[in-house]
């Protein structure tokens, strides 16, 4: 359709049928567009006129305008009138590259308005007046800050409303998004040769710019029988097997749930604990003397205790310990070690019952804190088991159903969930974690504790036998996918038509939470000055957050490359290495694959907007590498050739030898053949010919 601009509208620059544009926005309340008695007022000598440079693009009809929305600007003057002038008339929303929705509304008797994206013009001419409108903007947008500009409107004193929607993660290539193939190619190389070599199994994504571009899975669901002997039995992990995702439970329901429910005003971050959950949590304190703490005694305690906040909680430094082991009956809770004989005077039970989780809640309270909060930061697992409690007594839902019905559900992640077994997952559709239970194959018994392997239940021993399975600290499992998706919204502050996070908050909650901690936020891990590299790599800018888990999970988000990294193993899903050593040090912690952020480091050389062809860099690399490995076996004296060191050792070379073949460099073939000289003629006899037949001749 056309619309009327009289000649002297239009020598003004006020053109009809223009058009705006965004991410998902809506113009209200138009009647018609061709309103003769509004034309005639303005100019009785008009004209149909579409611009010639205006944009035509998709204009389809919408009935509803309900939504949780990034903008909601109303146009002029969306501020207020001010003498800013070019302010009142532009609006900038986060949005990438290929995608984009507004919700356009010309008031009704709008009879032309211009619409600018990025400052392209576009086609208004569709937007009749007193409709609601979808707007395709895909063709106009960036990636990053995008800038929509409405004026023009006519007559004079009408309005157009414009609502901007989120980024949703859609398909993409790594071409798309400016990441070499080379990168991806050598980690592939890297983490299947580990594979090959006994690392259990891991899955990746990665998502720029709102494309997800990359994913993958490596290895079985369960690589060993409770022996220690491989399992040939066990189905290959594919990219939609969920993962156990330990700690990393903690940024995407406890910080996911609070950021959300600060953002909507229902939560504030300095309520304290004793409000929320009741004066139980003071009252009910029992006296504890730690050892190697001065105990302050009962009433400085519950002191502490009645003026712990929620901010508190998320810096870590609560006061709290940091593994009480509410589950486990022998557990001593002053030597904070489990010892033969010792009744754990804050035991709640260990059956993950209902009852044992309202009892936990209530040994919590009991528990007296170990130093004066705020003095320290001890990364403590009850911190988020009382985020749990309290996100459910704000919200008055479970904290499943919550975090369900407000992310899970909306954004369509169905392969995320806590308990797989009980919503609808079988045990295969998960990668198992320990072989022998919660026991470390045997070097560790507590009333209840299981000996089976673990599949399709979580690890975590507070979370499954004190907490049911859901808790803030632990339990969430999901596959690498649907979490980079959820990661993603750390980016925007939402996805589609849903509004999680005001970039306030978000700016609070990633912060560094104070100036000698900028590894921390609330909650959230930061790279700050090189005090994550070992998860984030030394090419991540200091904002970039995230989280790691004890199963051998990583997130990595990057706000400055738009950037969404999740790296999940099961790395545990291996035999203890030396129980008697160690009990917690598993086989599958040895390997490369293992150590989380060499995925990041090399990611980082493949973008191409930090340097040239990466390949020549990676061959040094990967000597180095080899280098690195086998010092580290030298340091260990006499091991041998079975020991998961040296077969990761074994791993980096072969890892050589396959991207000496992609390559079929001389160059790498060099490198190659000078990193077998590291390996020793007796020990690695079989594996020096083994590796002298993979390289390929060229």
């Amino acid at each position: 359709m056309s619309t009327k601009f009289s000649r002297k509208t239009f020598l003004k620059g006020s053109v009809a049928g223009l058009g705006m544009m965004a991410l998902n926005v809506c113009t209200a309340g138009a009647a018609s567009a061709a309103e003769p008695a509004a034309a005639a007022a303005e100019d009785t000598n008009s004209l149909n006129l579409v611009p010639k440079k205006a944009a035509s693009v998709k204009v389809t009809s919408r009935g509803s305008v309900s939504g949780g929305w990034q903008g909601e600007p109303v146009f002029p003057n969306w501020k207020g009138l001010d003498d800013t002038l070019a302010m009142n008339h532009m609006y900038t929303f986060v949005g990438y590259a290929g995608q984009g929705t507004l919700c356009v509304e010309p008031e009704a008797g709008v009879t032309g308005f211009n619409l600018f994206v990025n400052n392209r013009q576009i086609n208004t001419a569709a937007m009749a007046a007193g409709g609601v409108w979808n707007v395709d903007i895909s063709g106009q947008t960036i990636n990053g800050r995008n800038t929509i500009q409405v004026g023009g409107i006519r007559p004079r004193g009408k309005k157009v409303t414009v609502r901007v929607g989120y980024p949703t993660v859609q398909e993409g290539s790594l071409q798309d998004v400016g990441i070499d193939r080379d990168a991806l190619e050598l980690l592939e190389q890297i983490i299947q040769a580990d594979v090959n070599n006994g690392f259990p199994s891991a899955q990746m994504a990665v998502v720029k710019n709102g494309k997800l571009v990359y994913q993958n899975a490596w290895g079985k669901v369960n690589s060993y029988n409770p022996d220690g002997t491989p399992k040939t039995d066990s189905p290959a992990v594919t990219n939609d097997t969920l993962y156990d995702l330990a700690s990393n439970t903690k940024m995407y329901t406890a910080n996911y749930a609070l950021q959300y429910l600060v953002t909507q005003g229902k939560a504030n971050l300095d309520s304290r604990l004793v409000d929320l959950l009741g004066s139980a949590f003071v009252e009910d304190t029992i006296d504890i003397t730690y050892n190697g703490y001065e105990n302050p005694g009962l009433k400085v305690n519950k002191q502490w205790k009645a003026e712990l906040t929620l901010r508190d909680i998320l810096r870590h430094q609560a006061g709290f310990p940091a593994d009480p082991q509410y589950h486990n009956d022998s557990f001593d809770q002053c030597s904070q070690k489990t010892v033969s004989g010792a009744t754990n005077v804050l035991f709640s039970g260990w059956d993950g019952s209902a009852a044992t989780r309202v009892a936990t809640l209530k040994s919590i309270f009991k528990t007296p804190l170990m130093y004066k909060p705020g003095t320290k930061t001890v990364y403590s697992d009850v911190d988020y088991m009382l985020l749990a409690f309290a996100i459910e007594a704000i919200t008055g839902k479970g904290l499943d159903a919550f975090l369900k019905e407000t992310f899970w559900n909306p954004m369509g992640l169905t392969h995320t969930t806590y308990n797989p077994l009980l919503n609808g997952f079988a045990a295969n559709d998960c990668a198992a974690t320990e072989l022998n239970g919660n026991t470390r194959d045997g070097a560790i018994s507590f009333t209840g504790v299981r000996t089976a392997t673990i599949q399709g239940q979580v690890h975590d021993e507070k979370c499954y036998y004190a907490m049911g399975g859901i808790s803030g600290h632990a339990g969430l499992f999901s596959n690498a996918t649907e979490l980079a998706k959820l990661a993603s919204v750390m980016l925007t502050g939402g996805y589609g038509e849903n509004r999680y996070f005001s970039r306030n908050v978000m700016d609070a909650f990633t912060a560094p939470k104070k100036e000698d901690a900028a590894n921390w936020g609330l909650g959230w891990w930061r790279e700050g000055d090189n005090q994550r590299c070992w998860y984030f790599g030394t090419q991540a800018p200091s904002n970039t957050i995230g989280h790691q888990g004890w199963t051998g999970t990583l997130t990595m988000i990057d706000p400055v490359e738009n950037l969404v990294v999740v790296y999940l193993t099961n790395k545990i899903n291996s035999p203890v290495t030396d129980k008697a050593a160690n009990p917690n040090n598993f086989n599958g912690n040895w390997y490369t694959a293992s150590t989380l952020g060499f995925v990041a480091q090399l990611l980082y050389q493949g973008l191409q907007n930090h340097g040239t062809d990466p390949n020549n860099a990676y061959s040094a690399l990967l000597e180095d590498m080899a280098e690195s490995k086998f010092a580290l076996v030298a340091e260990g004296g006499s091991v041998p050739a079975t020991h998961p060191l040296v077969r990761s050792g074994y791993a980096v070379l072969e890892a050589m030898a396959a991207h000496a073949n992609a390559t079929h460099s001389y160059m790498d073939r060099n490198y190659f053949n000078d990193a077998l000289t590291l390996l020793d003629d007796t020990r690695d006899a079989e594996e020096l010919a083994k590796l002298k037949k993979m390289l390929n001749k060229f």
